[in-house]
């Protein structure tokens, strides 16, 4: 059996335990894992610039998140809907408004449209949904003009879908203008980055918000309702 050399000529350096007769292959072993290690560091690095993630730790609790409160943030997200919060209170004496008009793209509505509506719903948020708020025969603009107006906050659900419908300048594209300009609003971000929004809309991918890419949408609803919380 081969024998240590480490109580005679020490294993200081990687080549002293390389040299080693007794340690040497576990030290190359050692040093192949660090080689993955390092490189899968890299490309995590790599994804969280493309948008993929936040590259920040969630360890921070924003003024209006209750005692109780399960949900960590970023200090990115906390910066992002810190505005929108102080919108919200100053909207609190409004009597009867909704919590949130959710904006989303048509292919949407029965998917990850509805998965959220029904997240936040089930956290007591008050919803402005197309699928149930506007009646047959209705005229859906006067509805969703209807919608923002009583609302305090918009949710602007961004998925591939969306994109596409951003690109035609359709109903989306209204609700969007409208949202943008009353500074009250937070992207949701479902299977598409940062940087594909802003390559179809800058403006609107200037702007933080939440991603399902970063953490469940079950969560994402969660932080939602304490940011409408009073």
């Amino acid at each position: 059996m081969a024998r240590c050399t480490a109580p005679i000529r020490g294993h200081r350096t990687a080549a002293a335990a390389a040299a080693c007769p007794a340690c040497g292959s576990r030290s190359r072993g050692y040093s192949s894992h660090s080689y993955y290690s390092s490189s899968y560091n890299s490309l995590s690095n790599s994804s969280s610039s493309r948008g993929y993630g936040s590259g920040q730790s969630r360890n921070s609790k924003p003024s209006w998140s209750g005692a109780g409160s399960t949900n960590w943030y970023t200090p990115a997200e906390i910066r992002t809907l810190t505005p929108v919060r102080e919108n919200v209170e100053k909207r609190s004496t409004i009597p009867d408004l909704r919590d949130v008009f959710l904006c989303h793209a048509w292919d949407d509505r029965k998917n990850a449209a509805r998965e959220l509506h029904d997240f936040l719903e089930s956290n007591g948020v008050s919803v402005w949904f197309s699928e149930k708020d506007v009646l047959l025969g209705s005229s859906l603009l006067r509805e969703i003009d209807k919608g923002l107006a009583n609302s305090r906050i918009g949710i602007v659900l961004v998925t591939p879908s969306f994109l596409e419908r951003i690109k035609g300048e359709g109903i989306a594209e209204k609700e969007l203008s409208a949202l943008l300009a009353r500074d009250l609003l937070v992207p949701i971000l479902h299977n598409t980055t940062f940087d594909e929004l802003r390559e179809v809309s800058p403006l609107l991918g200037s702007r933080s918000g939440l991603s399902t890419f970063e953490e469940p949408m079950k969560e994402i609803a969660s932080k939602l309702a304490e940011l409408v919380a009073i």
